[in-house]
């Protein structure tokens, strides 16, 4: 085996375990947001939570795949090192920014949760 498919298969390795990490932090925790967001609807909560660990894991797997290629040679193992850094810092913040993104609609959808209550608390 060359430096570049042993290259591929460690990116692959470790993006796909950061993926598989980063989403069970987001699938456990933010079910307690989403069960505040329906006002205590388990079943909504867990329906909805699931649809978007599928959503992220489709969408990070995608982005790796996408990112595999190098069309950069590696000669050598420091080369290798480079590239995965590179490939690995690069999904890292793919994770982050998903990681963020999901908190903030996370907490529009409770703000909008809240008013709603609060008016329905108002009319009633």
């Amino acid at each position: 085996m060359n430096l570049v498919v042993i290259t591929y298969l460690i990116y692959i390795i470790i993006s796909l375990v950061l993926t598989v990490w980063v989403a069970n932090v987001l699938f456990t925790n933010g079910r307690k947001f989403l069960t505040d967001i329906f006002t205590g609807d388990n079943e909504l909560a867990d329906s909805i939570n699931k649809l978007l660990l599928v959503g992220f894991y489709l969408i990070n797997s995608g982005y790796i795949l996408l990112t595999l290629r190098e069309s950069q040679h590696i000669l050598n193992v420091q080369r290798m090192i480079e590239v995965l850094s590179y490939k690995v810092g690069v999904i890292v913040l793919v994770l982050g920014a998903m990681h963020f993104f999901n908190l903030y609609v996370l907490y529009k959808m409770r703000k909008r949760a809240k008013i709603q209550q609060a008016l329905e608390a108002t009319y009633n």
